[in-house]
């Protein structure tokens, strides 16, 4: 078996936790939320909803998923209203249970789904561009905990990209390409983010990954190996 990328365990995340079910939701705003694609859309019916004013938003707003007309007219608004607006759709009894999130013009996501199966649970991961992913768990009898899904984003991988940190790390990676540690630090602290409302501390988890990540960044020991190659010259 391969051995996991899952090292890091950080004071006050509870990684043992293990929801009672993925179909069950703790609170009404995340069963409002529990499908909802669009990134900004999320965001804003929080937002509504939190000042007590869900009932002054647009409907179709609301939906789990938007018809292309509506996608492409929040698009002119500011691109980044597209941002998880084309993910594929649902399978039947199909739900997200966690997302990557990131800081790029079009505000992309990747979904982490789970759906039911005989005898337990399927899980995928998919983005908006027909991305080729593997996962480390695809199937449980029970849901998974905290750790296991940390696990889904350090072991997954996505095809053609440089997954050699992980999905977790992947996309900094690749949007690091050519920066030097500095700039890097500077642009890209922020750019990935992992979220869950199933997994309230998944979050918190890996913004302490992304903090130790970019104190020793790998372009910094590209950038030295660069130095010490150029002084022996």
């Amino acid at each position: 078996m391969k051995r996991s990328k899952t090292k890091k365990r950080f004071k006050g995340v509870r990684y043992s936790f293990r929801p009672k079910s993925y179909w069950e939701e703790s609170d009404p705003l995340s069963a409002i939320l529990r499908n909802i694609t669009g990134e900004n859309r999320r965001q804003m019916i929080t937002d509504f909803w939190n000042a007590g004013r869900l009932e002054d938003l647009d409907p179709t707003l609301l939906k789990d998923e938007l018809d292309p007309d509506t996608s492409a007219s929040l698009g002119r608004i500011h691109p980044s209203f597209m941002g998880g607006e084309f993910l594929p759709g649902f399978l039947s009894g199909e739900v997200e249970i966690a997302r990557i999130c990131l800081r790029s013009t079009t505000s992309d996501v990747i979904t982490l789904r789970a759906r039911p199966a005989p005898s337990g649970i399927a899980y995928r991961i998919a983005d908006e561009y027909d991305g080729q992913f593997t996962l480390p768990i695809t199937f449980s009898e029970r849901p998974l905990t905290l750790l296991e899904v940390i696990r889904q984003f350090d072991d997954g991988s996505l095809d053609e990209v440089d997954c050699s940190q992980g999905l977790a790390h992947a996309y900094n990676l690749l949007n690091g390409a050519g920066l030097g540690p500095a700039e890097a630090s500077k642009y890209l602290r922020g750019f990935t983010s992992i979220q869950s409302r199933i997994y309230r501390q998944l979050n918190n988890h890996f913004d302490h990954v992304y903090d130790e990540w970019f104190k020793n960044p790998p372009w910094k020991n590209d950038d030295e190996q660069d130095g010490e190659d150029d002084s022996e010259s």
